[in-house]
């Protein structure tokens, strides 16, 4: 079970996931530090000084909607998915492009007399006897 379960952890895939997902949490963190240190901040000013994370409705005494930072982190998921977006679109511009393999020489070809399909090195048609040059 143990060598299993090594063969399993040590695949290609996994380890590639892992690294992905540790890369990726980094991502969203210097995304949101973004979003909320250098980002908002200006929009807010642009808006009257607004700051997005303060908004929030009360409900009762300390029962609060907080839709402000409901915004960023919309903010946060538009921008970390445009990034996604550019560099998959530079690696798939990146790969090779797969050139298709040349059409295979043809075998066959066709009688001028009878219009019957002959092997393309034949001398003499098969099914009428044209001698072919």
């Amino acid at each position: 079970m143990f060598k299993e379960f090594k063969e399993f952890a040590m695949r290609g895939n996994v380890v590639d996931m892992a690294v992905g997902i540790i890369i990726g949490t980094a991502f969203g963190k210097i995304v949101s530090s973004f979003v909320n240190d250098v980002l908002m901040p200006p929009i807010g000013m642009l808006l009257g000084g607004m700051d997005f994370s303060a908004l929030k409705l009360k409900l009762k005494e300390e029962v609060f909607i907080n839709y402000g930072v409901f915004i960023n982190t919309v903010i946060d998921f538009i921008i970390i998915a445009f990034a996604i977006f550019l560099v998959v679109k530079g690696m798939n511009s990146l790969k090779k492009k797969e050139v298709p393999p040349p059409p295979a020489a043809p075998t066959t070809k066709e009688c001028p007399e009878c219009l019957s399909v002959i092997p393309i090195k034949a001398v003499r048609c098969a099914h009428c006897g044209v001698q072919l040059k």
